[in-house]
């Protein structure tokens, strides 16, 4: 238990504990064989897993892109990846290596990674003791087999890592048909790391919601607004009608909430005089699981003073085009079964008048009633509506937006009317959060604000169906491992 010996007790016991269930599991064949394969590179004065510096200069996307054998460009390669397949022909071998941008295959000629007598790192280590998923480095030269196939000719060969389970095996044949697929969900959700190793297309996903998030982050700065953050502990859990976390703070001896929203403290920068101001925030809701939700996600909120629902509305329309056209050069996005064009958005200005599974096409709500709206602006032409909107696409709601309340008294007037729901029992009514109304009193200009959350959103503009598609490691339950004596006991 070296370097360990500080930590808090209960750490000790989970690493007891872990060491332990580790010692019980059984290993499959073949991890007892790469684990024999580990110790006979050690024998051999090989370091399976070396320091980390490895010159890398280039990578299989770009020979791809690049490489002309009339220049005779690439001769002097130097890339790292994980070994996906091998054709082992005597002295001579083809293989398949895959780094973060795919694959290219590699040609490995016993003579050349061994010029002089002594053959160990071909004959044993190459054929031997690396095995699919190792990841190695190599040096040499691009070139086109006599086959027509790009290949790196390898003239130096260095073990980077020993992998010590087996990668599943997927299979395409030439019809494109995929056979042993890593597929199974709960094998995929809770192996993100396999996933994407075996799951080439997975990557794209998260590439592209990336791109979503960066192309959002330009349309606001351009728009002159601010990126800031906000705390994710909070002593009062407001904006949003939504049951909490909760932790405790043992040097304050006093409990706190993981942030539900992020409303209330980006409006404080409001009356602080920023004129618009917008956060990508971790929220966390204690609440249900589904394939929309998620009790850790990501939410956008922006606010801008001086603005309303209205001039929101044409601001969201315009950022879902940039984003679609970003993302997969089009306005037209293709969700499930469904096709859908974010390049023109339907306004409906009555709520109920359609079902929400009928929403299609990005949609929206507008005007919603004011005990629905706690923190919103009253309508200017009916009082007992308010000034919001939801957008739903595919009947799903994808942002939240109002023009905000900003008048003190009428704001402490609905938290105690939220306050008296939760005394009846209702937990996801807000609480009173009497710093805001201070701040409130101070004055905040008219102000439009959205929230949208980026999960549901990357899920849209990627054609995901389930929110687990978009994370990259989505909740779970606790996972079982079977160990040695409950693994005999069910065979007996």
């Amino acid at each position: 238990m070296n370097g360990v010996k500080n930590l808090p007790a209960q750490h000790d016991n989970l690493i007891i504990n872990y060491l332990h269930d580790m010692a019980n599991i059984e290993l499959s064949e073949q991890e007892v064989i790469r684990r024999e394969s580990l110790a006979k590179m050690r024998e051999l004065g090989i370091n399976p897993y070396p320091a980390p510096l490895y010159p890398v200069n280039t990578t299989a996307k770009e020979i791809e892109a690049g490489y002309d054998p009339e220049k005779g460009n690439f001769q002097e390669v130097c890339l790292a990846g994980r070994i996906m397949s091998r054709r082992i022909m005597g002295a001579a071998s083809f293989g398949e290596l895959q780094d973060s941008t795919g694959r290219i295959q590699i040609y490995v000629k016993r003579d050349e990674i061994c010029p002089d007598e002594d053959k160990t790192m071909y004959n044993t280590v190459w054929k031997k003791l690396l095995d699919i998923g190792d990841i190695v480095g190599i040096k040499g030269f691009a070139f086109i087999t006599q086959t027509g196939q790009l290949s790196v000719h390898v003239k130096e060969l260095t073990v980077l890592s020993k992998s010590l389970r087996v990668l599943p095996i997927v299979k395409t044949d030439a019809d494109g048909k995929v056979y042993d697929g890593f597929s199974d969900p709960e094998l995929r959700y809770r192996q993100r790391y396999v996933d994407l190793i075996v799951n080439p297309q997975v990557k794209d996903v998260f590439v592209q919601r990336a791109q979503i998030v960066a192309t959002m982050r330009e349309y606001f700065n351009e728009a002159g607004c601010l990126e800031v953050e906000t705390p994710i502990l909070q002593s009062i859990p407001g904006g949003a009608t939504a049951r909490p976390f909760i932790t405790h703070h043992n040097a304050l001896d006093i409990d706190l909430y993981m942030r539900i929203a992020n409303e209330l403290y980006l409006k404080r920068l409001i009356v602080g005089g920023y004129s618009g101001v917008y956060e990508f925030a971790k929220d966390f809701r204690n609440e249900g699981m589904d394939k929309t939700h998620n009790p850790e996600f990501t939410c956008m909120e922006i606010y801008v003073a001086y603005k309303d629902y209205n001039w929101m509305m044409r601001f969201v329309e315009q950022m879902l085009e940039k984003i679609s056209i970003a993302v997969n050069g089009t306005t037209r996005v293709k969700i499930g079964e469904q096709e859908v064009d974010f390049g023109g958005t339907l306004i409906d200005a009555i709520f109920g008048t359609y079902c929400e599974d009928h929403l299609i096409e990005p949609t929206f709500i507008t005007d919603y009633p004011v005990a629905m709206s706690p923190l919103t602006k009253r309508h200017r032409d009916n009082p007992n509506l308010t000034e919001r909107f939801e957008l739903f696409v595919c009947g799903k709601e994808l942002a939240n937006a109002y023009s905000e309340l900003n008048d003190p008294i009428d704001q402490l007037e609905r938290f105690e009317e939220q306050a008296a729901l939760k005394s009846h029992g209702d937990d996801e009514a807000m609480f009173i959060d009497y710093d805001f109304v201070r701040a409130l009193e101070y004055g905040m200009p008219p102000t439009s604000g959205l929230g949208m959350g980026i999960d549901r959103l990357t899920m849209f503009m990627t054609g995901q169906t389930t929110i687990q598609d978009v994370l990259f490691f989505p909740q779970m339950r606790p996972e079982k491992v079977l160990k040695k004596e409950e693994k005999a006991a069910g065979e007996a």
